[in-house]
Protein backbone atom coordinates (compact mmCIF):
# COMPACT_ATOMS: atom_id res chain seq x y z
CA UNK A 1 0.00 0.00 0.00
CA UNK A 2 1.17 3.50 -0.84
CA UNK A 3 2.88 5.22 2.09
CA UNK A 4 2.46 8.96 2.62
CA UNK A 5 4.94 11.37 4.21
CA UNK A 6 4.10 14.83 5.48
CA UNK A 7 7.00 17.29 5.75
CA UNK A 8 6.36 20.22 8.09
CA UNK A 9 9.02 22.98 8.46
CA UNK A 10 8.61 24.77 11.79
CA UNK A 11 10.06 27.93 13.27
CA UNK A 12 8.67 29.16 16.60
CA UNK A 13 5.35 27.36 16.15
CA UNK A 14 4.82 26.23 19.75
CA UNK A 15 1.45 28.02 19.93
CA UNK A 16 -0.09 26.11 17.03
CA UNK A 17 1.82 22.86 16.59
CA UNK A 18 -0.45 20.78 18.88
CA UNK A 19 -3.56 22.02 17.11
CA UNK A 20 -1.95 21.46 13.73
CA UNK A 21 -0.95 17.91 14.66
CA UNK A 22 -4.43 17.06 15.86
CA UNK A 23 -6.11 18.34 12.69
CA UNK A 24 -3.62 16.88 10.25
CA UNK A 25 -3.59 13.49 12.01
CA UNK A 26 -7.36 13.25 11.60
CA UNK A 27 -7.08 13.94 7.88
CA UNK A 28 -4.22 11.47 7.41
CA UNK A 29 -6.01 8.73 9.33
CA UNK A 30 -9.11 9.27 7.17
CA UNK A 31 -7.09 8.37 4.05
CA UNK A 32 -6.65 4.81 5.32
CA UNK A 33 -3.01 4.76 4.25
CA UNK A 34 0.13 4.34 6.35
CA UNK A 35 1.80 7.66 6.97
CA UNK A 36 4.55 9.52 8.77
CA UNK A 37 4.83 13.15 9.82
CA UNK A 38 8.33 14.62 9.58
CA UNK A 39 8.60 17.82 11.62
CA UNK A 40 11.68 19.95 11.00
CA UNK A 41 12.58 22.44 13.72
CA UNK A 42 14.49 25.29 12.07
CA UNK A 43 16.33 26.44 15.20
CA UNK A 44 13.26 27.60 17.14
CA UNK A 45 13.77 29.30 20.48
CA UNK A 46 10.23 29.14 21.89
CA UNK A 47 9.84 25.50 22.91
CA UNK A 48 8.84 24.11 19.52
CA UNK A 49 11.42 21.31 19.82
CA UNK A 50 10.05 20.24 23.22
CA UNK A 51 6.57 20.13 21.72
CA UNK A 52 7.86 17.93 18.90
CA UNK A 53 9.50 15.53 21.35
CA UNK A 54 6.21 15.19 23.25
CA UNK A 55 4.33 14.53 20.03
CA UNK A 56 6.86 11.87 19.04
CA UNK A 57 6.53 10.18 22.45
CA UNK A 58 2.75 10.07 22.11
CA UNK A 59 2.47 9.29 18.38
CA UNK A 60 4.71 6.67 16.70
CA UNK A 61 4.07 8.23 13.27
CA UNK A 62 5.94 11.40 14.27
CA UNK A 63 9.54 11.91 13.18
CA UNK A 64 11.41 15.09 14.00
CA UNK A 65 14.64 16.85 13.08
CA UNK A 66 16.08 19.84 14.90
CA UNK A 67 18.71 22.19 13.47
CA UNK A 68 21.60 23.60 15.47
CA UNK A 69 20.39 27.10 14.54
CA UNK A 70 18.03 28.84 12.16
CA UNK A 71 19.10 27.88 8.62
CA UNK A 72 15.95 29.01 6.84
CA UNK A 73 12.84 27.38 5.44
CA UNK A 74 14.57 26.23 2.26
CA UNK A 75 16.99 24.12 4.29
CA UNK A 76 14.15 22.82 6.47
CA UNK A 77 12.20 21.65 3.43
CA UNK A 78 15.32 20.03 1.99
CA UNK A 79 15.98 18.14 5.22
CA UNK A 80 12.39 16.95 5.40
CA UNK A 81 12.48 15.69 1.83
CA UNK A 82 15.77 13.88 2.45
CA UNK A 83 14.41 12.01 5.45
CA UNK A 84 10.89 11.36 4.15
CA UNK A 85 10.39 7.71 3.19
CA UNK A 86 6.92 7.85 1.64
CA UNK A 87 5.94 7.05 -1.92
CA UNK A 88 4.36 10.51 -1.97
CA UNK A 89 5.39 13.54 0.08
CA UNK A 90 3.26 16.54 1.02
CA UNK A 91 4.91 19.78 2.18
CA UNK A 92 2.83 21.90 4.57
CA UNK A 93 3.36 24.83 6.92
CA UNK A 94 2.55 24.34 10.60
CA UNK A 95 0.68 27.64 10.97
CA UNK A 96 -2.54 26.21 9.42
CA UNK A 97 -2.33 28.58 6.47
CA UNK A 98 -2.40 25.38 4.41
CA UNK A 99 -5.75 23.67 5.09
CA UNK A 100 -5.25 20.02 6.20
CA UNK A 101 -8.61 19.07 4.68
CA UNK A 102 -7.03 19.36 1.21
CA UNK A 103 -4.85 16.28 1.79
CA UNK A 104 -7.55 13.92 0.56
CA UNK A 105 -8.01 15.90 -2.64
CA UNK A 106 -4.27 15.86 -3.26
CA UNK A 107 -4.17 12.09 -2.93
CA UNK A 108 -7.06 11.68 -5.35
CA UNK A 109 -5.20 13.70 -7.99
CA UNK A 110 -1.94 11.88 -7.26
CA UNK A 111 -3.63 8.54 -7.93
CA UNK A 112 -4.58 9.83 -11.38
CA UNK A 113 -0.89 9.77 -12.26
CA UNK A 114 0.36 13.27 -11.46
CA UNK A 115 3.84 13.72 -9.97
CA UNK A 116 3.10 17.16 -8.59
CA UNK A 117 -0.27 18.15 -7.15
CA UNK A 118 -0.05 21.87 -6.51
CA UNK A 119 -2.39 23.90 -4.31
CA UNK A 120 -2.77 27.50 -5.44
CA UNK A 121 -4.30 29.96 -3.01
CA UNK A 122 -6.40 32.85 -4.24
CA UNK A 123 -5.73 36.32 -2.89
CA UNK A 124 -9.10 36.97 -1.29
CA UNK A 125 -8.53 39.14 1.77
CA UNK A 126 -5.04 40.28 0.82
CA UNK A 127 -4.40 44.05 0.72
CA UNK A 128 -4.87 45.51 -2.75
CA UNK A 129 -1.31 46.87 -2.77
CA UNK A 130 0.19 43.47 -1.99
CA UNK A 131 -1.90 41.82 -4.69
CA UNK A 132 -0.80 44.42 -7.24
CA UNK A 133 2.91 44.08 -6.46
CA UNK A 134 2.68 40.29 -6.39
CA UNK A 135 1.09 40.16 -9.82
CA UNK A 136 3.62 42.65 -11.17
CA UNK A 137 6.46 40.57 -9.76
CA UNK A 138 5.23 37.33 -11.29
CA UNK A 139 4.72 39.04 -14.62
CA UNK A 140 8.29 40.35 -14.50
CA UNK A 141 9.92 37.14 -13.35
CA UNK A 142 8.13 35.06 -15.99
CA UNK A 143 9.50 37.43 -18.61
CA UNK A 144 13.04 36.87 -17.34
CA UNK A 145 13.34 33.48 -15.63
CA UNK A 146 13.98 30.20 -17.40
CA UNK A 147 11.05 28.57 -15.57
CA UNK A 148 7.43 29.62 -15.20
CA UNK A 149 6.17 30.63 -11.75
CA UNK A 150 2.46 30.92 -11.00
CA UNK A 151 1.03 33.64 -8.78
CA UNK A 152 -0.36 32.15 -5.56
CA UNK A 153 1.60 28.91 -5.83
CA UNK A 154 3.96 28.19 -2.95
CA UNK A 155 5.39 25.17 -1.18
CA UNK A 156 2.05 23.51 -0.40
CA UNK A 157 2.04 20.55 -2.76
CA UNK A 158 2.25 16.79 -3.10
CA UNK A 159 5.32 15.29 -4.76
CA UNK A 160 5.73 11.76 -6.06
CA UNK A 161 8.80 9.80 -5.07
CA UNK A 162 10.49 10.39 -8.42
CA UNK A 163 9.79 14.13 -8.13
CA UNK A 164 11.34 14.13 -4.65
CA UNK A 165 14.36 12.21 -5.92
CA UNK A 166 14.70 14.73 -8.74
CA UNK A 167 14.75 17.61 -6.26
CA UNK A 168 17.36 15.85 -4.13
CA UNK A 169 19.62 15.61 -7.17
CA UNK A 170 19.83 19.41 -7.18
CA UNK A 171 22.56 20.07 -4.63
CA UNK A 172 22.93 23.82 -5.08
CA UNK A 173 23.43 25.89 -1.93
CA UNK A 174 21.28 28.86 -2.92
CA UNK A 175 17.89 27.18 -3.19
CA UNK A 176 14.72 28.80 -4.48
CA UNK A 177 12.19 26.01 -4.18
CA UNK A 178 9.47 27.64 -6.26
CA UNK A 179 11.82 27.64 -9.20
CA UNK A 180 13.21 24.17 -8.43
CA UNK A 181 9.71 22.67 -8.34
CA UNK A 182 9.08 24.12 -11.79
CA UNK A 183 12.53 23.16 -13.10
CA UNK A 184 12.23 19.41 -12.47
CA UNK A 185 9.10 19.24 -14.61
CA UNK A 186 7.07 16.00 -14.52
CA UNK A 187 3.30 15.80 -14.84
CA UNK A 188 1.65 18.47 -12.71
CA UNK A 189 -1.87 19.57 -11.89
CA UNK A 190 -2.97 22.70 -10.08
CA UNK A 191 -6.10 23.44 -8.09
CA UNK A 192 -7.18 26.56 -6.23
CA UNK A 193 -8.22 26.90 -2.61
CA UNK A 194 -9.59 29.71 -0.49
CA UNK A 195 -7.01 31.98 1.12
CA UNK A 196 -6.76 31.51 4.90
CA UNK A 197 -6.36 34.74 6.84
CA UNK A 198 -5.21 34.66 10.45
CA UNK A 199 -5.19 38.27 11.67
CA UNK A 200 -4.14 37.20 15.17
CA UNK A 201 -0.79 35.94 13.83
CA UNK A 202 1.64 38.52 12.55
CA UNK A 203 3.29 37.56 9.27
CA UNK A 204 7.05 37.00 9.37
CA UNK A 205 7.29 38.22 5.77
CA UNK A 206 8.43 41.79 6.22
CA UNK A 207 8.86 44.09 3.23
CA UNK A 208 12.63 43.56 3.30
CA UNK A 209 12.29 39.77 3.36
CA UNK A 210 9.82 39.88 0.48
CA UNK A 211 12.22 41.99 -1.58
CA UNK A 212 15.14 39.65 -0.84
CA UNK A 213 13.03 36.61 -1.67
CA UNK A 214 11.94 38.23 -4.92
CA UNK A 215 15.56 38.95 -5.87
CA UNK A 216 16.47 35.34 -5.14
CA UNK A 217 13.84 34.21 -7.58
CA UNK A 218 14.92 36.71 -10.20
CA UNK A 219 18.61 35.81 -10.03
CA UNK A 220 18.43 32.06 -9.40
CA UNK A 221 17.19 30.93 -12.79
CA UNK A 222 18.66 33.25 -15.40
CA UNK A 223 21.59 35.51 -16.27
CA UNK A 224 19.54 38.14 -18.05
CA UNK A 225 20.45 40.93 -15.57
CA UNK A 226 24.06 40.49 -16.70
CA UNK A 227 22.96 40.68 -20.32
CA UNK A 228 20.97 43.78 -19.45
CA UNK A 229 24.13 45.42 -18.10
CA UNK A 230 25.77 44.87 -21.50
CA UNK A 231 22.81 46.31 -23.40
CA UNK A 232 22.53 49.33 -21.10
CA UNK A 233 26.26 49.94 -21.48
CA UNK A 234 26.01 49.81 -25.27
CA UNK A 235 22.99 52.14 -25.21
CA UNK A 236 24.78 54.67 -23.00
CA UNK A 237 27.84 54.49 -25.24
CA UNK A 238 25.67 55.25 -28.26
CA UNK A 239 23.96 58.13 -26.45
CA UNK A 240 27.34 59.56 -25.39
CA UNK A 241 28.65 59.30 -28.94
CA UNK A 242 25.58 61.03 -30.33
CA UNK A 243 25.84 63.75 -27.69
CA UNK A 244 29.52 64.28 -28.55
CA UNK A 245 28.68 64.70 -32.24
CA UNK A 246 25.93 67.16 -31.32
CA UNK A 247 28.25 69.24 -29.10
CA UNK A 248 30.90 69.41 -31.86
CA UNK A 249 28.29 70.38 -34.44
CA UNK A 250 26.93 73.17 -32.22
CA UNK A 251 30.46 74.42 -31.52
CA UNK A 252 31.28 74.56 -35.25
CA UNK A 253 28.04 76.27 -36.24
CA UNK A 254 27.50 78.63 -33.30
CA UNK A 255 30.80 78.84 -31.54
CA UNK A 256 31.72 77.61 -28.07
CA UNK A 257 29.08 78.33 -25.43
CA UNK A 258 29.24 78.20 -21.63
CA UNK A 259 29.18 74.52 -20.64
CA UNK A 260 26.12 73.25 -18.76
CA UNK A 261 27.43 72.38 -15.32
CA UNK A 262 24.02 71.22 -14.07
CA UNK A 263 23.68 68.82 -16.99
CA UNK A 264 27.21 67.56 -16.43
CA UNK A 265 26.71 66.93 -12.71
CA UNK A 266 23.34 65.24 -13.29
CA UNK A 267 24.88 62.98 -15.95
CA UNK A 268 27.82 62.02 -13.72
CA UNK A 269 25.55 61.32 -10.75
CA UNK A 270 23.07 59.31 -12.81
CA UNK A 271 25.72 57.26 -14.57
CA UNK A 272 27.53 56.68 -11.28
CA UNK A 273 24.35 55.37 -9.69
CA UNK A 274 23.70 53.15 -12.69
CA UNK A 275 27.21 51.74 -12.50
CA UNK A 276 26.74 50.93 -8.81
CA UNK A 277 23.50 49.10 -9.59
CA UNK A 278 25.18 47.08 -12.32
CA UNK A 279 28.10 46.29 -10.02
CA UNK A 280 25.60 45.19 -7.39
CA UNK A 281 23.97 42.79 -9.87
CA UNK A 282 27.35 41.36 -10.81
CA UNK A 283 28.24 41.14 -7.13
CA UNK A 284 25.08 39.13 -6.43
CA UNK A 285 26.08 36.53 -8.99
CA UNK A 286 29.67 36.45 -7.73
CA UNK A 287 28.40 36.07 -4.16
CA UNK A 288 26.33 33.06 -5.18
CA UNK A 289 29.35 31.50 -6.84
CA UNK A 290 31.32 32.19 -3.64
CA UNK A 291 28.82 30.32 -1.48
CA UNK A 292 28.57 27.44 -3.94
CA UNK A 293 32.34 26.93 -4.01
CA UNK A 294 32.48 26.66 -0.21
CA UNK A 295 30.31 23.52 -0.36
CA UNK A 296 29.09 24.03 3.17
CA UNK A 297 26.23 21.79 4.37
CA UNK A 298 22.74 23.18 4.04
CA UNK A 299 22.12 22.57 7.75
CA UNK A 300 23.47 20.87 10.87
CA UNK A 301 21.30 18.57 12.95
CA UNK A 302 21.23 18.98 16.71
CA UNK A 303 18.65 16.37 17.63
CA UNK A 304 16.46 13.80 15.91
CA UNK A 305 14.59 10.58 16.58
CA UNK A 306 15.56 9.26 13.13
CA UNK A 307 18.45 7.00 12.25
CA UNK A 308 20.30 8.58 9.28
CA UNK A 309 21.68 5.18 8.25
CA UNK A 310 18.15 3.92 7.59
CA UNK A 311 17.46 6.66 5.06
CA UNK A 312 18.78 6.04 1.52
CA UNK A 313 18.31 9.71 0.64
CA UNK A 314 20.89 10.63 3.28
CA UNK A 315 23.79 9.08 1.35
CA UNK A 316 24.25 12.20 -0.79
CA UNK A 317 23.44 14.59 2.05
CA UNK A 318 25.62 17.70 2.29
CA UNK A 319 24.65 18.04 5.93
CA UNK A 320 25.98 16.32 9.00
CA UNK A 321 24.72 15.64 12.47
CA UNK A 322 26.24 17.02 15.63
CA UNK A 323 26.82 14.23 18.10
Amino acid sequence: MMRLSLVVPCYNEVEVIDRFHEEVSQELAATGRPYEIVYVDDGSDDGTLDAMVKLADADPSVRYLSFSRNFGKESAMLAGLRYATGDAVIIMDADLQHPPELIGRMLELYERGFDQVIARRNRVGDPASRTFFARAYYWLINKWADVELVDGVGDFRLLSRRAVDGLLELGEYNRFSKGLFAWIGYESILFEYENVNQPERKSRWTFRRLVEYGLDGLLSFNNRPLRLAIYVGLLLTAVAAAYTVWVIAVAVLRGVEMPGYVTLIAAITGLGGLQMVMLGVIGEYIGRIYYETKKRPHYLLKQTNLNPADNPSHQNDRSREIT
